[in-house]
C-alpha cells in the first residue's frame, strides 16, 4: 500500500481484507484520518491489493477507482471477479465509484498521477507515474528483485507478450525512484524493468516457468492465508481448488493427483515452503489472518446476498 498524503489523500490499494483494521491504524499513524481519504486507487483487483476497500467504504464511504475493464467486473458481482474463486482467495464487497482509461489523470492536490494502463499480471492492471518528482508506482507488473506471477488462465496466453509491452512502455519515462505492490523501494527503477523484461523474455522460451513461478506463489499465499496446512488436508484442498487443477491438467499435462507431492517438492526445493509438527507452512515472514475472518470466506459469488449492499 502507498499513502500520497496531500491536500487530497488518496491511498493506493489496501492490503489483505483480514488487515483492515491494522491499515486504518497505519494511515492515522502518520497524521491522516480515514474521513479524510479522498480516493482509493486500485493498481488491479486481486486480493492482496484490494482486500480493504470493503472496511474503508462500508465505514468511510472512501470513493475507489480502478481500471474500467475490472471494475465492470466488481460492479456486476461477476464470479470471475479479483480471480477470488479461482484462487480461493476471500474478498468481501465493494464497488467501484470511478471508472479509469489509460492516461487519465488523478489530482492529489498539489501533483497529478498520471494513470498509464500496463497489463500483464492482471488485464487491467495500472501504474501511476508522478512527472515533476519522476515517480513510479507499478504495482504487480514488476519489482525490484522480481516480476509478477502470470495467470494464463484467466488473464491469457498471451500475458508475457503485454508485460514485455508494459515494461517497454514505461522505459520510456524519467524515473527517478519506483514502488511496487511487494518489495523495497527501487532507487534503480530502469535496472529492474531491464532484469524483469530479460526474465520475461526467457519465459517466451520456457514457458513452463511461468507456470512454476505462479502456482508457488499462489500456493505460498495460500498458506499464509490458511496458516499452513496439515498433512492430511493438502491432498483434497488442492484437488479443489482451479488453479491447481488448470495448471497440473494444462500446463504440465499431468492428473491433478500426479501433481500434488511434485508441487510439495518444488515448494521445498525453492525454499518456498517447509514442513513443521505435520503442518506445511510459508516460510516467508507473515501475519495469518485471524481464524473468524477467514471462516466467513466471502468471494463475488457471495456478494449480491451479502450483509453491505452496494
Amino acid at each position: 500500500m502507498i499513502l500520497i498524503k496531500d491536500q487530497l489523500p488518496i491511498l493506493i490499494d489496501t492490503g489483505f481484507g483480514s488487515e483492515a483494521e491494522e491499515t486504518e491504524q497505519l494511515i492515522k499513524k502518520v497524521g491522516v484520518s480515514p474521513e479524510e481519504l479522498y480516493l482509493i486507487v486500485n493498481t488491479h483487483y486481486h486480493s492482496d491489493h484490494v482486500g480493504g476497500n470493503f472496511h474503508l467504504q462500508k465505514n468511510y464511504g472512501v470513493k475507489i477507482a480502478a481500471h474500467k475493464w475490472e471494475a465492470d467486473l466488481i460492479n456486476s458481482n461477476d464470479i470471475e471477479a479479483c480471480s477470488s474463486e479461482w484462487l480461493d482467495q476471500p474478498v468481501e464487497p465493494y464497488r467501484v465509484d470511478i471508472m479509469l482509461s489509460d492516461n487519465d489523470e488523478i489530482n492529489t492536490g498539489s501533483k497529478i498521477l498520471k494513470v498509464l494502463h500496463t497489463p500483464g499480471h492482471t488485464l487491467g492492471h495500472i501504474s501511476l507515474y508522478e512527472p515533476e518528482e519522476e515517480i513510479l508506482i507499478c504495482g504487480d507488473l514488476f519489482h525490484k528483485n522480481d516480476i509478477g506471477w502470470l495467470n494464463i488462465f484467466r488473464e491469457g496466453i498471451g500475458s508475457i507478450q503485454r508485460s514485455i509491452e508494459s515494461l517497454d512502455r514505461l522505459s520510456l519515462l524519467r524515473i527517478q525512484k519506483a514502488y511496487s505492490g511487494h518489495g523495497p523501494q527501487m532507487e534503480n527503477p530502469q535496472a529492474s524493468i531491464d532484469a524483469a523484461r530479460e526474465r520475461f523474455e526467457k519465459w517466451l522460451s520456457i514457458p513452463e516457468k511461468v507456470s512454476w513461478h505462479a502456482c508457488k506463489r499462489i500456493f505460498s499465499f495460500t498458506l499464509i492465508i490458511k496458516n499452513g496446512l496439515a498433512k492430511e488436508e493438502i491432498d483434497n484442498y488442492l484437488l479443489n481448488c482451479g488453479w491447481f487443477q488448470d495448471f497440473a491438467r494444462h500446463s504440465f499435462q499431468l492428473r491433478p493427483e500426479e501433481f500434488i507431492q511434485i508441487l510439495i517438492n518444488e515448494m521445498i526445493r525453492s525454499g518456498a515452503a517447509t514442513w513443521h509438527n505435520n503442518q506445511f507452512i510459508a516460510t516467508a515472514p507473515h501475519q495469518a489472518p485471524q481464524e473468524e475472518w477467514m471462516n466467513r470466506n466471502t468471494k463475488p459469488i457471495d456478494w449480491k446476498s451479502s450483509y453491505f449492499i452496494i
